[in-house]
């Protein structure tokens, strides 16, 4: 139920929608999705292998740390670890930021000649990201129940998105041809191939969080067989559902240019007015992907504070004996690092000020750190000849070597793809500025390493290897409820 809640493959199709329909339209849209959705699925399957042979909450810089060379496993870990913190970071980041823009957009249905600024719509990414560490601060045991919760709705707002756009279709319905073939990349100003690429962005951001589910290793019976199963399922599960959600909203897509003059630069509210002919019909379709932007932020905020806290445990970020602390108050929260976690994404949403393709740069540095974070391990198993694959329960046989390399590949094109900006000619307010945060971090990573990591640091933890007390002290998981 968490991969769904994370995933949560409408919000991560709606939310960044723009971008698709920038980059060609309709045939970007679904077959975009189908093509990320396959080269995804070798990552899947890569992950799902490595992740049965080392079960851990640790997940991708443990499996680096165990493949690497006994030279160069803790610094590659340590690289490892800070994509994965910085990765999660930003996800959370944009998640909370998109749903604060399906706020504007919510509110231009009924007001369409109220234009927000950027401090406006600064504010209202405040109030989400606020109710989205309330619950985590507060309702941590009720989590599991959240991640129901949003799976139910998630798979029920899609069938009535399917069954209130086929009935109504105020729009007009499009023949076959549009709907999969329909390809027009002026928008963009790219040559028409790389702006189909360019349109990709959403369904890579709606799998950027696959490996997240590892976070759960510690809670499951049996990991080194379910855990894969889930990594590996969670890519069918989220194409099937991707390709009924798309389907009836590209048969009866309004107008992109009109989509594309909104103001607020996110055109869901306007699209689901016009292709409902009401604002009542287009509100009640815009809240089941703001209830599904709420609850992915809950999930995936309470995912980020995690993973930080793993990573002070660790003693891999500056003062990591204050973010390694565990409220024993509130159902042991990580209290420290889900505010470390929070500060630093309000921080980060100040880039919104000066850029309004803020939103793509969030995103861009979330698919490209955690997209490294996770082919990392991967190309590492390739370059030892997969000899520590050959034990994994979940083992990819003959096919392991190809299937590793597409995953490794992928990954490559796609930092390169998310570091570019969306349209050309680019200005300081549509520049891309996902390689500049990228940087930054990595800047910080590496100073911070020559100056304290090289010292103190010295991998996570190795179950086998553990003392009683290491083990009591090191392997406790906030996430145990």
């Amino acid at each position: 139920m968490i991969q769904l809640a994370i995933m949560a493959v409408p919000y991560g199709l709606a939310a960044p929608i723009a971008t698709s329909l920038i980059g060609g339209g309709p045939a970007v849209m679904i077959w975009g999705w189908i093509l990320v959705s396959i080269l995804t699925q070798t990552l899947a399957l890569s992950l799902a292998e490595i992740c049965s042979k080392y079960p851990t909450s640790a997940g991708a810089y443990y499996w680096c740390y165990r493949l690497a060379s006994p030279h160069t496993r803790v610094l590659a870990s340590w690289i490892n670890g800070w994509l994965t913190v910085v990765g999660v970071w930003t996800i959370a980041l944009s998640v909370t930021f998109g749903t604060a823009q399906l706020v504007v957009a919510g509110v231009g249905i009924f007001h369409p000649e109220w234009v927000a600024t950027a401090w406006q719509t600064y504010v209202i990414f405040l109030g989400v990201t606020a109710v989205a560490f309330l619950f985590c601060l507060f309702f941590n045991k009720y989590l599991p129940t959240i991640d129901i919760i949003c799976a139910c709705w998630t798979g029920l707002g899609i069938i009535v998105i399917l069954i209130c756009l086929s009935i109504k279709a105020a729009a007009g319905r499009h023949s076959i041809a549009f709907a999969l073939g329909h390809f027009d990349p002026s928008y963009s100003g790219w040559t028409p191939g790389w702006s189909f690429f360019i349109g990709l962005l959403p369904p890579a951001y709606t799998y950027a969080a696959i490996g997240m589910i590892t976070n759960m290793a510690e809670e499951v019976h049996n990991p080194s067989e379910i855990l894969p199963k889930a990594i590996t399922w969670s890519i069918p599960i989220g194409t099937l559902s991707g390709v009924i959600f798309l389907l009836p909203i590209l048969f009866t897509l309004p107008d992109i240019a009109t989509l594309l003059q909104v103001s607020s630069g996110q055109p869901i509210g306007v699209m689901f007015t016009l292709a409902m002919g009401s604002e009542a019909g287009g509100f009640g379709l815009w809240f089941i992907i703001f209830g599904i932007g709420m609850f992915c932020a809950i999930s995936i905020s309470c995912a980020a504070s995690r993973a930080t806290w793993a990573f002070a445990r660790d003693k891999a970020i500056p003062f990591h004996q204050t973010f390694s602390k565990i409220s024993p108050y509130l159902d042991d929260v990580p209290v420290n690092a889900l505010l470390l976690s929070t500060v630093i994404q309000i921080f980060l949403g100040l880039i919104y000020l000066g850029s309004t393709a803020a939103f793509n740069a969030f995103v861009g540095v979330a698919v490209m750190c955690l997209g490294v974070s996770y082919a990392m391990p991967v190309a590492m198993s390739l370059m030892n000849a997969r000899r520590d694959m050959h034990d994994a329960p979940f083992n990819l046989g003959r096919f392991g070597t190809v299937i590793n390399a597409v995953a490794v590949l992928w990954i490559m094109f796609a930092m390169v793809l998310f570091s570019m900006p969306a349209v050309i000619p680019v200005t300081k307010v549509t520049m891309n500025y996902a390689s500049a945060v990228f940087v930054g971090f990595a800047v910080i990573s590496a100073v911070w390493y020559l100056i304290n990591g090289r010292f103190h640091y010295t991998g996570p933890p190795i179950p086998e290897e553990s003392t009683d007390s290491t083990d009591s002290n090191r392997s406790t998981s906030p996430l145990r409820r």
